[in-house]
């Protein structure tokens, strides 16, 4: 009797490095092509929550000293690190949550840390004050648009579980920063009534290891600008929905609260649920899929077209597109987590860092 036809993938992944310590969460690549990875402190042993691949090592970055906070509250060090984006400019922003084990977040941890990369040295740090960085507060990923104010605006998802989630925008000439669309509904993770997650085929809900399994609410996560800097999409994980607002409104502080809810977009249903969100500069818009193993693709036309679909794409997490014309993205088997498995971790490693060619490159708004 011949075997059952298997599950078909589509495009080619490239293996680009495979991690045998803690979990990966954020990718990004310099204009010259280094690449960065990071961390967050969530339960494994990390040595280092901000690494640079140089010939297949994983080296702290910019140094040791950075990645060994002496508090959560540490203002001169990487506490947790979520995120790392390589802006415009080809410097390296470094999004720290100063929320270890999604702790509460105190003064001095939520940070967003310049390092320039033509000398490896942090040039900038923003700390975030309690009225925009909450106590429940998790950065998750941030996008740039250099062109406005002084030096730039920064856009940052703020993904908590347990409270407000929203836009946090910063003005990078001032440091000065506030929240947009503060606990709004487009923000929201959705209740189970209207989203019940499935990845490898199982229900995606916490099982803690006494009590019942509870839904999944992660708000606002995935985050991109489009390719002329009008629109600002955001999702949140628990959803297959999509938004955009206009990021006009966004920077601007004399628009009221209403004013800028006002500009949400639906961008309608994604088929799937995303973590991570990416554009590049032919106007495309990337969407993770974890409950399909999957990166898509909205065009500029409204069609979705699939880049890549693998069963090693375990959980895609953060994507970024690169000069060298690929697309790179972390997968990390998130879902297999001890919260989600009555206390058993099922997470099997290597974690990896894949790539796949897009013949294009990223937004450079500068």
């Amino acid at each position: 009797m011949s075997e059952p036809v298997p599950d078909q993938p589509v495009g080619e992944l490239e293996l680009v490095h495979a991690f045998t310590g803690p979990m990966p969460t954020g990718v990004s690549v310099s204009h010259t092509g280094r690449i960065f990875v990071n961390f967050p402190r969530w339960g494994d042993d990390v040595p280092a929550t901000v690494v640079e691949l140089r010939d297949g090592r994983e080296v702290p970055f910019p140094d040791e000293a950075w990645n060994q906070p002496g508090r959560d509250d540490d203002p001169e060090a990487f506490v947790s690190v979520q995120s790392i984006v390589v802006d415009p400019a080809d410097r390296l922003w470094v999004l720290d949550t100063g929320s270890p084990m999604f702790q509460p977040t105190r003064p001095g941890g939520p940070k967003l840390v310049r390092v320039d990369l033509d000398s490896d040295t942090v040039a900038q740090v923003i700390a975030f004050p309690p009225d925009v960085a909450l106590p429940t507060t998790y950065l998750n990923d941030v996008r740039f648009d250099l062109r406005r104010g002084g030096a730039g605006m920064a856009y940052i998802t703020d993904s908590a579980v347990a409270g407000p989630n929203g836009i946090i925008v910063v003005d990078l000439a001032t440091g000065a920063s506030w929240r947009r669309l503060h606990d709004h509904p487009s923000t929201k993770a959705e209740p189970p009534s209207s989203f019940r997650p499935v990845v490898e085929g199982r229900p995606f809900v916490e099982r803690p290891v006494d009590g019942p399994p509870q839904p999944v609410m992660i708000g606002s996560d995935g985050i991109a600008i489009s390719a002329d800097g009008s629109r600002l999409y955001y999702c949140p994980l628990a959803s297959r929905h999509w938004y955009s607002v206009a990021t006009d409104a966004l920077a601007d502080v004399t628009v009221g609260a209403d004013e800028v809810a006002a500009t949400v977009l639906h961008e309608g249903e994604k088929g799937g649920g995303s973590d991570g969100l990416e554009s590049d500069d032919a106007g495309r818009v990337y969407l993770t899929s974890y409950e399909h193993n999957a990166v898509l693709r909205r065009r500029p036309d409204g069609e979705y077209e699939t880049v890549v679909h693998d069963p090693r794409l375990l959980w895609p997490d953060t994507m970024s597109v690169a000069l060298d014309g690929h697309l790179y993205v972390t997968a990390n088997q998130l879902h297999r987590q001890a919260n989600y498995h009555r206390g058993r971790d099922l997470r099997r490693k290597p974690y990896a860092l894949f790539r796949t060619r897009i013949d294009a490159g990223p937004v450079l708004l500068r």
